[in-house]
């Protein structure tokens, strides 16, 4: 008896959608309708491209390498671990002192843009001054990596004020903060440690009295900068220097021959200073003779052995 009334409801409802006003066809009218129904497509979620959580690892921001340790005047310290952003046009850049700098397009493109236009490197120095901090090995372009020029200027509040691209990859910042608004707040001589003070005193002295040339002072004065970690010293920063080969020193042996010349006439002539002041000297090898100049020329008697 229950399978007959089964039977029966299934016959009902047969009927039933047989009776539906669909055009004629294989299919019941119920599936049809829902064929004929328009489809949903369900878009992507979309975060700007910053930090986009359904991108995989590889496809986010990955810095080439650690920044360098912070440095500088200490009352700049305490802006490291902090970020200060500016939108323009539909790019937001976001400068991170000690850290990077970065850009982020700001679209509803699936793959919108965030690059590194570059990690903390080294200041640039001018006139004993703190100019600006370069931050560089951002990511690539083209045959060389991104690279951005951050300079400080006065301002009544901690803010990234403009960014521009002035050559193809390389940015110019200006970030204003009231840290660096006192006339000194940029001098690199009192952010020194004492040793290091005493050692530019010790250069200082030495210039005066013509013991170093001027070139002797740059030099001393450079390898002190990168002693205090505020420069990078040339192998330090062979990596990002575009086209990453070196130029050889000389190019033909005439070139080799003439700084030699002008070398040997530099050290006569510090020798004379050395001997008026009565400053002892240790005479070093000499390195003047033939053998260092060229092949050596056999005498009469090696030409009589051969």
């Amino acid at each position: 008896m229950a399978a007959r009334r089964a039977g029966v409801l299934v016959l009902l409802g047969l009927a039933a959608l047989g009776s539906c006003p669909c055009a004629p066809g294989p299919l019941p009218c119920a599936l049809r309708a829902a064929a004929a129904a328009k489809m949903k497509v369900v878009e992507e979620p979309n975060s700007f491209g910053l930090n986009n959580p359904f991108l995989p690892q590889t496809s986010r921001l990955q810095p080439r390498r650690e920044p360098s340790p912070v440095s500088g005047p200490a009352h700049l310290f305490r802006l490291s671990g902090k970020c200060f952003s500016l939108v323009e046009s539909t790019y937001k850049y976001e400068f991170c002192p000690f850290h990077n700098v970065t850009q982020h397009e700001q679209t509803f493109r699936w793959n919108a843009y965030s690059g590194i236009l570059g990690i903390w490197h080294e200041w640039e120095l001018s006139n004993y001054t703190f100019k600006a901090m370069w931050m560089r090995d951002g990511d690539s372009c083209r045959t060389r990596s991104r690279q951005s020029k951050v300079e400080l200027a006065c301002g009544s509040s901690h803010r990234l004020a403009h960014v521009s691209e002035p050559s193809t990859c390389v940015y110019a910042l200006t970030f204003e903060t009231p840290l660096v608004c006192h006339p000194h707040s940029l001098l690199v001589y009192p952010a020194l440690p004492p040793a290091l003070q005493q050692r530019w005193d010790q250069v200082e002295q030495d210039l005066a009295d013509e013991l170093i040339t001027a070139q002797g002072h740059e030099k001393l004065l450079r390898a002190l900068f990168e002693d205090a970690g505020y420069l990078k010293t040339p192998e330090e920063s062979e990596s990002v220097q575009e086209g990453g080969a070196k130029a050889p020193v000389f190019q033909t042996l005439e070139n080799c021959s003439e700084a030699h010349k002008e070398l040997s006439k530099e050290i006569r002539r510090l020798r004379s200073v050395l001997t008026q002041h009565g400053i002892p000297y240790t005479k070093p090898a000499e390195t003047s003779s033939p053998e260092h100049m060229g092949p050596k020329t056999p005498t009469d008697g090696t030409a009589e052995q051969l």
